[in-house]
């Protein structure tokens, strides 16, 4: 996510045109050329009919664009499919657009006449031309937890289920729940304000999330916010609330006092997001949450009660807890055969020593393990346990971002937990609470 300030020009890569424009680079696919461009126009550029080698989409920020005598300004938008024959393009000087291209590069191929072009066999689909400015916004059929989102279908593959959209959300809408999903989704800001998890969302903000990376949560702030959307399949919402992360590892070099430069036992350290957050949402923000989580129950859906993220007792305790109070269980009945039941159950939550319960030191010199010290915590479902079947061998298995060719029914695959701080220079933002 950046704000597009913050990307330099390059001349705009548009073979077979006539004229002179310049383009920011908001994403590129290195594999197969897919790009999300700005374009800004110097002069009058056009462009004869032809034939595009990607699907491509155009929509107008600012100014005008002429396809085939028909004449389009801001909100403007056309689709072209890889392989079919499109009709001449011109552009007028000063037109910012949005400009996109998906499974294939910027080539394009001239042709005599439009009449006489053949399209490609594998070819699908025809060319959209759009006025979306005059459209009507449409409520949004599953908002989330709150009413007040609304929506405009620019393009929809019957096939994939590709989509690209114009999404409005009113001031104070919200979404306090993280989400994921099987498919990437990507966004530029055209309009208004909103505050979310990986940074602000402000005019000429851009942010492309690939597919299962946890996001959210969302609030839009004074006017409302636009976006244009697009996502490379079907977007399904998995949602997540009250979350936590715990990780950890072995620091073999320093501890908490400084560097240690003399060999030495690795230090284990753990962490959870429980032991670094304080409440820092206001009133404000919890009012809306509260307001969120008991529309989605008036709706009849489920949901769970909302607090202050890092508080109460973290969530890995509990299972360490519990693991102990099992195992003590299990050794008690293991060392004593009278058949009396004994109730094991005093507390082992003074967490100043429940790290040491959980490692497997070889100081017992071929002794049997104690049970506390075989302990197998549980730290609730396993992401790996609900992989895409073709997680670790697909075509796409180096890429763990990829879209998953999810339908319902099936497993539903593993998020992806994104911890990546927001900066931009330009406009001297840092949100490091990104998850």
């Amino acid at each position: 996510m950046i704000q597009e300030d913050d990307y330099v020009w390059h001349g705009a890569e548009l073979p077979g045109g006539e004229g002179r424009a310049s383009e920011r680079r908001l994403s590129v696919d290195e594999e197969d050329g897919s790009s999300s461009l700005r374009v800004d126009f110097h002069t009058s550029w056009g462009r004869s009919a032809g034939i595009h080698h990607a699907n491509t989409e155009y929509y107008v920020l600012e100014g005008e664009i002429d396809y085939g005598g028909r004449k389009i300004g801001k909100g403007g938008y056309v689709y072209a499919p890889k392989g079919v024959p499109v009709d001449y393009i011109k552009v007028a000087e000063g037109t910012k657009l949005l400009h996109y291209r998906e499974y294939g590069d910027a080539g394009f191929d001239a042709v005599d006449s439009l009449a006489s072009a053949k399209r490609w066999d594998d070819a699908r689909e025809d060319v959209i031309v759009i006025d979306s400015e005059a459209m009507q916004w449409d409520a949004v059929p599953n908002p989330g937890p709150m009413p007040g989102l609304f929506i405009k279908y620019l393009h929809v593959d019957p096939v994939t289920g590709f989509y690209t959209r114009l999404v409005h959300a009113q001031e104070g809408w919200s979404d306090h729940r993280l989400a994921h999903h099987p498919c990437y989704e990507e966004a530029y800001t055209t309009q208004g304000h909103m505050e979310y998890n990986f940074g602000t969302l402000d005019l000429g903000t851009y942010f492309f999330r690939p597919a299962r990376v946890k996001h959210g949560h969302f609030t839009t702030m004074e006017g409302g916010a636009t976006w244009l959307l697009r996502s490379d399949g079907e977007l399904k919402n998995w949602y997540t609330q009250n979350e936590w992360v715990r990780w950890g590892g072995d620091a073999v070099n320093y501890s908490p006092d400084g560097v240690i430069e003399e060999p030495h036992a690795p230090i284990r350290h753990s962490h959870s997001t429980h032991d670094m957050a304080e409440p820092w949402r206001t009133e404000e923000d919890m009012r809306q949450m509260t307001a969120a989580w008991q529309f989605q129950i008036d709706q009849g859906q489920q949901n769970s009660p909302i607090k202050h993220q890092g508080t109460g007792t973290d969530p890995s305790i509990r299972a360490i807890i519990a693991a102990m109070k099992k195992a003590d269980a299990e050794q008690l009945q293991g060392g004593h055969s009278d058949g009396h039941s004994h109730d094991h159950d005093h507390d082992h939550s003074h967490d100043d020593h429940t790290h040491d319960h959980a490692h497997g030191d070889d100081h017992h010199h071929g002794e049997e393990t104690p049970a506390r010290e075989r302990i197998d915590l549980d730290w609730g479902w396993s992401g790996r346990d609900t992989e895409h079947a073709d997680e670790r061998t697909g075509a796409l298995a180096h890429n763990w971002g990829a879209r998953v060719a999810w339908k319902d029914g099936d497993p539903v695959p593993a998020p992806i937990i994104s911890s990546l701080p927001v900066r931009s220079r330009s406009r001297g933002r840092w949100d490091g609470d990104g998850m």
